[in-house]
């Protein structure tokens, strides 16, 4: 897809595309009981985490054909991720499992929505060790997007291999996709990640991220990174930039608009992203106009953040029509 209106972006799709999702999937633990800080907790909740493997559950949560490209170390916790993805439904042929020192990331985080403490161990991390090879072995022409997350960028090889699996979706006539999700401590410095980024999205056709994401890859200055996501409409890119409680707006080639938020009680702050990109993809898929697949993607946000877990707060069909059904659409 080169170079194409929104509305042929949607057409791209139909219930039958299959969706490969590129980046980190590892193991969280909630402290429990909810609500308790981690270091008093008696217990502790597990689940799948990572931001692509969140979006990979929650695809696969809509009924959509989804892989996972990613590397796992070869132990119980990478066995756990593999386990839980196949448990959502997500394909893990292309989950590598890493022999070595690697390790699977691990997150200890919270159910509580003020002071969240989130620690994250990615002592040598696995997904950053997926290389060319990984990327060469999966067969693109099976597959209608690649979606991936900005972490993934943030370190060779698995930079490098992110290049390559964008040059061989476009080749492949693929729609590319890319959630920025800058995590600062992942990169060496804003310089680098401002100049990496900018050089994936050249290779994008959708880009996903939130006012402080665009912001970095401008530079670091909020109002270059709102026109950088402007500016990409013109470039024939479609650009969803995210303001939080401020709700959202779309630059296309064809139309921009904004939205807001549902409103809801919120026991967490994390996971909205993930669910966001998820089920954005999700309505794509299923036909639905770009501004329907915001608002669905909107709705899966509120739902993630009112409830245990990222991946397991994931909606089925059922409960995103419900929650659709009783909530409001949100006024931007």
């Amino acid at each position: 897809m080169r170079k194409e209106k929104a509305s042929e972006m949607v057409k791209a799709f139909s219930p039958a595309s299959r969706m490969l999702v590129l980046g980190r999937a590892g193991m969280d633990l909630y402290a429990d009981p909810p609500g308790a800080e981690a270091e008093s907790a008696t217990g502790f909740a597990t689940a799948l985490g990572g931001s692509s493997g969140n979006i990979a559950a929650g695809l696969a949560r809509q009924g959509v054909a989804t892989s996972l490209l990613t590397c796992v170390s070869k132990d119980s916790i990478g066995r756990f991720v593999r386990r839980e993805l196949r448990n959502y439904g997500v394909d893990t042929a292309h989950v590598v499992e890493l022999e070595g020192e690697c390790r699977t990331s691990l997150a200890v985080t919270e159910t509580r929505i003020e002071n969240t403490q989130n620690t994250l161990y990615r002592n040598n991390a696995a997904d950053l060790l997926l290389d060319e090879a990984h990327v060469r072995a999966v067969d693109f022409s099976k597959f209608d997007a690649l979606i991936m997350t900005g972490t993934a960028l943030a370190a060779n090889p698995s930079r490098k291999a992110c290049f390559v699996a964008m040059e061989k979706a476009r080749a492949a006539e693929m729609m590319v996709v890319i959630d920025l999700d800058y995590r600062p401590y992942s990169w060496p410095g804003s310089v680098e990640a401002a100049e990496t980024y900018g050089a994936a999205i050249e290779l994008t056709d959708l880009v996903v991220g939130n006012d402080e994401e665009f912001a970095v890859v401008a530079g670091g200055d909020a109002e270059a990174g709102r026109r950088l996501a402007s500016d990409l409409a013109e470039d024939g890119k479609t650009a969803i930039y995210k303001m939080g409680e401020k709700g959202s707006i779309v630059f296309a080639p064809e139309v921009s608009f904004q939205t807001g938020i549902f409103p809801v009680e919120a026991i967490k702050p994390m996971g909205a992203g993930d669910a966001f990109m998820a089920l954005l993809i999700a309505a794509l898929v299923n036909g639905t106009t770009l501004r329907e697949a915001v608002l669905r993607g909107s709705a899966a946000a509120a739902m993630v953040v009112s409830r245990f877990g990222c991946a397991p707060a994931m909606p089925t069909p059922a409960e995103l029509a419900a929650f659709l059904e009783q909530n409001t659409a949100p006024q931007s």
